[in-house]
């Protein structure tokens, strides 16, 4: 082979890899390694190899990728090393764990959310394999003892949506370990009023803001010292209806003089007049989080409570619970804050817009959403690698949605097919030939997945982009992607030039192109904005799967009376 031609091929390699850059020291071993012949002319592989590196360098990245793809495809296999991060050992776990989900069906799961699936879900697995005999297990805790918060709309049913965002992210549980709150009121009154018996707890009718105002200045509500037994009956009273909404509370005593001021008694039963949506109104007395979410711990046996840092309030809180009834306290662990920038998270707020038809549901596209990143194509072993990667360390961080599109691409890359998209389309004519054939692969890599074969005869015109087209000038040289070479002509036509790749070391110009069978399509952007063009014909066959619009990006689409595409990313 000549010297230049694989200076040529391995520059591209190169510079697809570093950025579009190639560098002179790895072409050229490159080439010294193709046998003794070629370093008997260091010299000449040299100058020849920076003189190509020169040419390539100075191309655009999607013209460098689609010069290799032509010239040797073999040489975009990557031979990809499975990086495994181990998530550590956790504290305490040698006969397995019992560690939980607990989500407000407030509305369906979004991103944010995700972190707490995946690294719950990523622990039971590691000691269910670690340790099979164990009982080692993962509890769906649905936490709707808030009926105001719920998302009450049957057409939305939360608790729904967050069992098939749970199932679509892989994360595995047994149905009988999904549990309702809502279902569990007798062993919260239960242990409510055993720990006014043991006088933990009392009752108080203090109006809210002057009993902020105590605990603020570290002083006891004057109910804080009531007997027991008091205690126990107005505790009845309350379960019997005899107070009005917001007269009495249920209280837990911690210290009252604690550091810090939210730790400092806390309500754990109060009056709520609004009806559940699951059990109507047959319970007036509803539980608040801590008292409620340490009850359930408890009671469902976890070995381990996995959250963001943001509960360490609540986790102080809730020792107090397992201190005053005399159990043993799980592990706490508590991973960083996450910020999660340009994207709509707000329930409330998407609800509200869902409503006034800004969204077209909580798929819709833009939003953060689970079932909207699945509808655009963000597969969900990419998320998982994403927080196995985070881990689960108390350290704040930033979300990288440039780091889980990287992750994306690795996983989708394999299976999704190519095809041409052409925004902005212009014709173009073709002379000197009546018939021609088009052999497209549909992946670069993958030849066992085969061509699309699309014909053109008679009077051949094709569409390219109103860039590409605005690019070029009378004389310019072109390659049509997998069809012919074009020169073009003063009127604005183009010259056939046969299909010599040769032509590509001359400076052709590669572009993408449609024929005339090609289909209407609109890329809807995360941003809002669409971008409408066509589509090669076999674009019909891949419904609801990801593909790539070769110089465009990854998508997946959607057929309805035009082929919808969603964007995913580069």
């Amino acid at each position: 082979m000549e010297i230049k031609e694989l200076a040529r091929k391995y520059a591209l390699q190169n510079a697809i890899e570093y950025g579009g850059k190639a560098n002179p020291g790895s072409v050229i071993g490159k080439i010294m390694n193709e046998g003794p012949e070629y370093k008997s002319q260091a010299k000449q592989v040299a100058e020849i190899s920076r003189e190509v590196i020169a040419e390539i360098n100075a191309m655009s990245p999607d013209d460098q990728l689609a010069e290799l793809q032509q010239l040797a495809p073999e040489l975009l296999i990557k031979e990809k090393k499975e990086i495994i991060k181990e998530l550590p050992e956790l504290e305490g776990a040698e006969k397995g764990v019992v560690m939980r989900l607990a989500p407000n069906p407030s509305g369906p799961l979004h991103i944010g959310h995700t972190r707490m699936a995946i690294l719950n879900d990523e622990y039971v697995k590691k000691y269910k394999e670690k340790y099979p005999n164990s009982k080692s297990k993962l509890i769906i805790r649905m936490e709707d003892t808030n009926p105001p918060t719920i998302l009450k709309n049957e057409k939305y049913n939360a608790y729904a949506m967050i069992e098939e965002d749970l199932k679509w992210l892989g994360v595995e549980y047994n149905k009988e370990d999904v549990i309702n709150q809502s279902s569990r009121f007798d062993l919260y009154y239960e242990y409510a009023e055993k720990i006014l018996a043991l006088g933990k707890g009392y009752m108080c009718d203090c109006e809210s803001e002057a009993w902020r105002n105590l605990k603020n200045e570290k002083q006891a509500c004057p109910h804080r010292d009531t007997d027991p037994e008091t205690n126990v009956q107005l505790w009845k009273d309350m379960l019997a209806g005899k107070f009005e909404l917001g007269q009495i509370s249920m209280v837990v005593k911690t210290d009252i003089e604690h550091k810090n001021p939210a730790v400092r008694d806390f309500v754990a039963m109060r009056m709520v007049e609004e009806p559940h949506p699951l059990t109507g109104s047959k319970y007036i007395v509803y539980p608040l989080y801590n008292f409620s979410v340490a009850i359930d711990d408890y009671d469902m046996g976890m070995t381990h409570v996995l959250r963001g840092k943001d509960h360490l309030n609540n986790t102080t809180r809730q020792e107090y619970v397992y201190e005053h009834l005399g159990w043993k306290k799980p592990v706490f662990i508590h991973y960083g804050w996450v910020s999660i920038d340009d994207t709509v998270l707000s329930t409330r707020q998407i609800k509200a817009d869902i409503e006034e038809g800004k969204y077209t549901g909580w798929d819709d596209h833009r939003l953060g959403t689970v079932a909207a990143l699945a509808r655009r194509g963000i597969h969900p072993d990419a998320i998982r690698q994403y927080w196995n990667d985070v881990g689960a360390k108390g350290v704040d961080i930033k979300f990288s949605w440039e780091n889980l599109h990287a992750m994306n691409k690795d996983i989708i890359d394999r299976d999704a097919v190519r095809l041409f998209f052409v925004w902005k389309p212009k014709e173009i004519k073709i002379t000197g030939i009546d018939n021609l054939q088009s052999h497209a692969p549909l992946h670069p890599e993958r030849p066992e997945l085969g061509k699309r074969v699309i014909e053109l005869s008679g009077e051949i015109t094709v569409k390219i982009t109103q860039d590409d087209y605005d690019n070029l000038k009378p004389g310019s040289l072109v390659r049509l992607k997998d069809l012919c070479n074009l020169e073009m002509l003063p009127d604005g036509s183009f010259k056939y030039l046969g299909n010599d790749l040769e032509i590509l070391k001359k400076g052709a110009r590669i572009i993408h192109w449609v024929g005339p069978e090609a289909l209407e399509a609109e890329v809807q952007m995360p941003d809002s904005t669409t971008i409408a063009g066509l589509v090669e014909k076999s674009a019909s066959q891949y419904a609801d799967k990801v593909v790539q619009f070769e110089r465009f990006g990854f998508v997946r689409l959607e057929l309805a009376e035009k082929i919808t595409a969603f964007f995913a990313h580069k």
